[in-house]
């Protein structure tokens, strides 16, 4: 799919791996929605772009909608979707003092990475059903997982889960709309220098960047934008999980 004139939203896409994606795609013409609930840092970055900011829960399925009347009304029925937007949370299953895992904090991980995935990707999806083909497709939609799906560590219980559940629908759901001729790929990224792990003291970062066999260091957001751009611009990549990693395996801890 070419992507001048396409219009395009990035979920998360304010900072971290949606903000490159973000600027990837306006790099090669694309018309950018960034969906994110950070207004100043969105904002600053959609009027870098030429894009939009639309501020969006994605774990609320009105404020979804609403965004993307939103970029709807001000570039046309997007034709491309990245889903960068999620939260990490670090709980025990069994913590201190043996008190368990607060339910709240699980349900609200799965709400944002998991349902709030699915939400976008069906509602997106609705809309971009009724347009005309572009060639032989009408659209493509990129999801974010994490190698934390197969490789989850101690405290990551809720955060597996929710990157499990992205990895198990990218499937189905590219079969469901395969009638559709939309598209759906999954990215599992390992680790990356994302704005949380930028607040970390330099040492960390490298330390980190060593648990990676090669190259040895973190990923860079542009990088994962670099597999979305290789993802649109590839057909006969559809309903698969490509893990983008270094050839990390993360441990226990």
């Amino acid at each position: 799919m070419e992507l001048q004139g396409v219009g395009a939203i990035v979920t998360g896409g304010a900072s971290g791996l949606g903000g490159a994606t973000a600027r990837m795609l306006a790099s090669h013409g694309a018309k950018v929605a960034i969906f994110d609930l950070n207004e100043e840092v969105g904002s600053q970055t959609a009027e870098a772009i030429g894009g939009i900011f639309c501020k969006v829960d994605v774990a609320n399925e009105a404020s979804v909608v609403a965004g993307i009347d939103k970029a709807q009304d001000a570039h046309g029925v997007a034709r491309v979707l990245v889903n960068c937007a999620g939260v990490a949370p670090a709980i025990k299953t069994v913590g201190k003092e043996n008190v368990p895992h607060p339910l709240d904090a699980y349900r609200r991980a799965i709400e944002i990475n998991l349902i709030g995935t699915f939400t976008v990707i069906s509602r997106f999806a609705a809309r971009l059903a009724d347009a005309d083909p572009l060639g032989e497709e009408r659209g493509v939609i990129v999801n974010t997982a994490s190698v934390a799906a197969y490789d989850g560590q101690v405290g990551q219980a809720a955060y597996a889960s929710s990157k499990g559940g992205v990895v198990g629908l990218t499937l189905p759901v590219a079969r469901d709309l395969a009638q559709h001729r939309i598209r759906v790929m999954t990215i599992a990224p390992g680790i990356f220098l994302t704005p949380m792990l930028m607040g970390l003291p330099q040492a960390a970062q490298d330390s980190l960047g060593t648990q990676v066999p090669h190259p040895s260091r973190l990923g860079r957001p542009e990088e994962y934008a670099q597999l979305v751009e290789s993802i649109i611009a590839n057909p006969m990549l559809n309903g698969e999980v490509i893990r983008l990693d270094g050839a990390i395996r993360m441990a226990p801890r």
